[in-house]
């Protein structure tokens, strides 16, 4: 090892290339971020890039997002870093091991699932004289066929205890390993997992069965001197340990994440020790909004809504009223049509809520008077009565559902 020389490393995760919100590619914001991303590691002088699973969304990939992936990587091989990358639960492990021999010649270490020979699953760290510098354990996410045999099975009745004690024989075991092996030499682990207290958002698909088997921060060794974790899409400490770590996404995947403050963490090892991590925030290229409200509480929202970044903006609306109303349904629509597609926002889901029940049309009658024996237009107004609807829309609702009712009449009639 050699003294006084500063080795920097940068943990990210959760990329999710390919994730679709409300049927919108957040492609965009992505691509913006990679051309952020290569701007800091030049800039930064990093040294190590670490990836901590779910490069991509889904299993199967569309060719244009695995295109994406490629070209990223084609780019960051000119800055002569060395790159390690993990699968996460999202990721296809044959997917992401197919190049693998040849992007290895490129310095660029993929792990796409967990390894038959786990000492495999350790990664060297060398300076440019050959010297070992760092040991990075590149722990993937781990697939219960990785984690159940024979014996923890007969161990453990529950399945979820099973599970839990793997992920901790795992970790341990590699440990061990280093301990052995490279003694003296610092140690990254790196993870794709739930660990116990981990804020959640919306956009994390569950894992070993609905996150119930859980691990606590303490199955990690003594022996890792940072634990880069992926999986959760929130920034955050783990076991109030700053050394165990969720990068968090670079974007926000779902509303839930809308308030987040998306970051990377940078790690600089000098003399054998990790210094204290440092937060590093990624620039906003989109903002998403939520406007909850009554309608005229929203739409006033909408109007005044002028958001300020590279990227439109997208927007959720919730519409909660007390009594149910057909006007405001057709408003809600009208709002959507008049905003959907703005110069700095889009509008992508509109819900509308009341808080009582739908009317219950006997109570629209008085006593001895029966649905059967009224018109349809005399049905109409009694509804429009009981909910207070004003004499202008009146007119104008009246004549559209006499239009409809003789279009009815008009096609039974042929």
């Amino acid at each position: 090892m050699i003294k006084n020389r500063k080795l920097k490393i940068l943990h990210t995760a959760d990329w999710h290339i390919g994730k679709v919100l409300h049927k919108h590619l957040l492609r965009d914001e992505l691509l913006l971020f990679f051309d952020w991303l290569l701007g800091l590691l030049e800039n930064e002088q990093i040294d190590l890039l670490l990836v901590s699973g779910d490069i991509f969304d889904l299993s199967n990939p569309a060719v244009k997002d695995r295109k994406i992936y490629y070209q990223f990587l084609a780019k960051l091989i000119k800055l002569d870093i060395q790159i390690i990358i993990t699968g996460g639960n999202h990721d296809a492990v044959g997917l992401l091991n197919a190049p693998q021999s040849i992007l290895q010649e490129l310095n660029i270490t993929v792990v796409g699932g967990a390894k038959e020979v786990i000492e495999e699953e350790l990664i060297i760290v060398k300076n440019k004289k050959g010297d070992t510098e760092l040991i990075v354990a590149a722990v993937p996410f781990l697939r219960d066929k990785d984690l159940r045999s024979i014996d923890i099975d007969a161990k453990y009745k529950n399945r979820t205890e099973a599970i839990r004690e793997g992920i901790k024989a795992h970790y341990a075991e590699l440990a061990t390993i280093c301990e052995q092996k490279y003694s003296g030499v610092p140690v990254i682990a790196m993870g794709h997992l739930y660990a116990k207290g981990a804020e959640t958002s919306e956009s994390e698909r569950d894992i070993h069965i609905g996150n119930a088997a859980a691990v606590d921060s303490s199955i990690f060794s003594e022996t890792y001197n940072y634990v880069a974790l992926g999986h959760i899409h929130r920034p955050q400490i783990i076991g109030k340990n700053n050394f165990i770590r969720y990068s968090g996404s670079p974007i926000a995947l779902s509303f839930s994440e809308k308030m987040d403050n998306k970051s990377l963490v940078l790690l600089t090892l000098e003399n054998n020790q990790i210094a204290k991590p440092k937060v590093i925030p990624i620039p906003k290229f989109r903002s998403l909004t939520k406007f909850t409200g009554d309608f005229n509480t929203v739409k006033e929202k909408l109007s005044k809504f002028k958001p300020d970044f590279p990227l439109k903006s997208f927007v959720e609306i919730e519409v909660q009223e007390n009594a149910f109303s057909a006007i405001i349904l057709a408003g809600v629509d009208d709002v959507v049509t008049l905003y959907g597609e703005g110069e700095s926002f889009t509008i992508l889901k509109a819900r509308t809520t009341f808080a009582e029940k739908a009317i219950d049309t006997a109570s629209l009658f008085e006593e001895g008077e029966h649905i059967e024996d009224l018109k349809a237009i005399d049905v109409f107004n009694k509804l429009m009565d009981h909910q207070q609807v004003d004499e202008e829309q009146q007119h104008m609702l009246k004549e559209a559902f006499i239009e409809i009712m003789e279009s009815v009449t008009q096609s039974e009639g042929k």
